[in-house]
């Protein structure tokens, strides 16, 4: 944390980036091979990874969605992170937060501390059950939330969001918005995004990602679709807290092709406001490499930058096909820098500065600006799932992992684990026709028990220290 003037509590500055060069990596942590005390077997066995991870606000923890259905605090250097003596230690929280089913998503409370036990929480969202609201120092269920369907099902929202009041969560899930109190568990408000499911009108398919504008006054917020957007809307649209889910307008792209208002045929996998110019929200999209920026002062139908990500070149590695996973990007708090991973294992950063933004008002025409990163190092040996700003200090997190289940690697885990394997072995013996074995000849055909599982080429997870000069 930087602190500038003469004053009792002093004036907050965000920390100071330099990104000209490959970051210096301070720690290297290996989620694959974290090992039970008391069972001495690795706990998440060989194909657990991290899927993303999220800072706690006040930045002393740091906790990540992993693969086998758990929450892990991930192990960083108290120093780094700045924790004193007189907080409570991130070494003295739970390692895992093991849950009953697949994870889908998970939020921070906004005003979340270590140092205040009533706030350090946070919201997830679990396959079939309702939205709990966990208790951060130790799992426990604090309260949780409701959504039904019309089977009386539980349905498990596929993003979460928090208002910036802090007293409204918002569930994103088919069709559908879910608005609760987070002060009255039980049910909430839902928002249909679309008027009826034969509708061609409205925000259609799984609401995938929900993000709030920074800016306190408005109350907007956008959603995202993971249906590719039809050739007559967009699957991106902004809605406002006052006024339900009557759709404040919708963001698309322009294609000279098809004209104005031809949205963006991809699944939106994450949203994001600048935190410093609230007017900029950012757009990723599955199986796409590119980030789309719009200026909502402005025209929506098309972007005002794009920024490309181009992964280095990595000796020795054919680059991998595009990914359905979500690789997610981030900004820091000052809004100057935007980074993000591939499914290479590169991590690439943009200088969101490098682009003056358009006059307020101007309604000319701007062509749309490419951008490409000003920096990129390989960072990991498999896909970058996701990386997170520090927000007090000038440190970045990645994290990497991802499921393959190629030939080649599930034969060398096979070779690996044969000794220890319970593999049925059947012995058969060989008919008369057979003339390249005499009669009698009795051969062995190997019955696996077990379905292939899918490894993980690295489940790492490493800090990076960007002020060094």
């Amino acid at each position: 944390m930087a602190y500038t003037g003469p004053s009792e509590y002093g004036t907050w500055a965000p920390p100071v980036y330099h990104l000209t060069r490959p970051p210096k990596e301070v720690h290297v942590y290996q989620l694959d091979a974290e090992v039970d005390s008391q069972s001495g077997v690795a706990a998440g066995g060989s194909s657990t990874f991290a899927r993303m991870a999220k800072w706690c606000p006040d930045g002393t923890a740091a906790l990540a969605q992993c693969e086998d259905r758990a929450f892990r605090y991930l192990q960083l250097p108290a120093e780094l992170l700045g924790v004193t003596a007189d907080a409570l230690q991130p070494a003295s929280l739970p390692r895992c937060l093991t849950q009953s089913a697949p994870i889908l998503d998970y939020a921070w409370y906004p005003a979340a501390s270590i140092r205040d036990s009533a706030s350090f929480c946070f919201v997830a969202s679990v396959r079939e059950c309702p939205v709990k609201l966990l208790d951060a120092s130790d799992g426990r269920l604090r309260a949780s939330y409701r959504i039904v369907d019309h089977r009386e099902r539980q349905v498990a929202p596929h993003s979460l969001a928090f208002n910036v009041s802090a007293n409204r969560l918002y569930c994103g899930f088919e069709d559908a918005i879910e608005v609760f109190d987070i002060h009255c568990p039980g049910e909430g408000t839902r928002l249909h995004t679309t008027p009826s499911k034969k509708s061609r009108d409205g925000l259609k398919g799984i609401i995938s990602a929900l993000a709030f504008a920074p800016d306190m006054s408005s109350g907007m917020y956008a959603a995202g679709s993971l249906s590719p957007s039809p050739p007559s809307s967009s699957n991106i649209a902004l809605f406002s807290e006052d006024t339900g889910d009557a759709p404040v307008m919708f963001v698309g792209a322009d294609d000279p092709q098809h004209g104005a208002g031809y949205g963006v045929r991809a699944s939106v996998s994450q949203l994001m406001f600048n935190p410093a110019r609230p007017y900029l929200l950012y757009a990723s999209f599955r199986r796409r490499d590119s980030i789309l920026c719009w200026d909502l002062r402005a025209d929506v139908s098309q972007p005002i930058e794009i920024f490309q990500r181009q992964p280095p070149p990595i000796t020795g590695r054919a680059r991998r096909p595009a990914t359905n996973q979500r690789l997610r990007f981030d900004i820091d708090y000052g809004g100057k820098w935007l980074s993000v991973g591939d499914q290479d294992g590169g991590i690439s950063v943009f200088d969101l500065a490098a682009h003056p933004d358009p006059a307020p008002g101007e309604n000319a025409p701007q062509p749309t600006a490419r951008s490409t990163p000003i920096m990129q190092f390989d960072g990991h040996r498999d896909a970058v799932g996701s990386v997170v700003f520090h927000p007090l200090r000038p440190l970045l997190l990645s994290v990497s992992g991802s499921r393959h289940f190629d030939a080649s690697t599930s034969a060398q885990r096979s070779d690996e684990s044969s000794s220890d394997s319970d593999d049925e072995i059947i012995e058969l013996e060989a008919p008369d026709a057979n003339a390249a074995k005499p009669r009698n000849t009795v051969s062995s055909v190997t019955i696996p028990r077990k379905r292939p599982q899918p490894v993980t080429l690295d489940a790492s997870v490493k800090l990076w220290d960007c002020n060094s000069q």
